[in-house]
């Protein structure tokens, strides 16, 4: 069956914001405090906010994950970064683009989105991106919602330090470096632009 692009926006809606919700309660100064209620003591979570956050997408798709994260922090600096893979390279190596980012850049915690992970081209081209402008490794955690093991290999050999928060992992990659099973492009399945 064909799944419309409403369906899609308001089930992939709904897992961005579960998918940011947890990535942001993964930030470092997020730590365990206890809480006393009326019934009782509860162990919760309290953000120490000892560095700024930054949500940084990789442009078109990395945006819808980019506004769940913003919904759930208000004021939360933005930056973006356009890469795009070279569809014509048979490794579907990434072509770097544009990046804008804010001025602080170096000293934030950087949740760094993208709903795929395939080869890991991409994301791995947007952290040397980050590194660059001064962000350290270990201040940069990346999000989305779909990966492979590939491509997660690739991200932790090049950098073991970084966090990594997914909510799938696909069996594999196609011929295409498509993940399989896998739904395709992402942002043309949300954004209603699939041919």
């Amino acid at each position: 069956a064909v799944v419309s692009t409403q369906s899609t926006g308001i089930y992939a809606d709904r897992l961005t914001t579960i998918l940011a919700e947890e990535a942001l309660s993964r930030v470092p100064s997020v730590v365990p405090k206890q809480i006393t209620t009326p019934c009782g003591i509860y162990m919760g979570l309290n953000d120490c906010k000892d560095k700024p956050l930054c949500v940084v997408s990789i442009i078109r798709s990395g945006d819808i994950l980019l506004e769940a994260v913003r919904k759930l922090e208000p004021g939360i600096r933005v930056g973006k970064i356009l890469i795009q893979r070279d569809e014509e390279d048979a490794d579907k190596k990434p072509i770097f683009f544009y990046k804008k980012l804010p001025a602080d850049i170096s000293q934030c915690y950087v949740l760094l989105v993208d709903p795929m992970l395939a080869t890991g081209g991409s994301a791995i081209c947007a952290i040397e991106t980050l590194i660059a402008e001064g962000v350290k490794v270990e201040n940069i955690m990346f999000v989305n919602l779909f990966s492979c093991a590939e491509g997660l290999i690739q991200i932790q050999r090049k950098f073991p330090e970084i966090n990594v928060v997914t909510l799938s992992v696909d069996d594999t990659l196609n011929e295409d470096k498509f993940l399989v099973p896998g739904l395709g492009d992402f942002g043309d399945r949300y954004y209603g632009t699939n041919h």
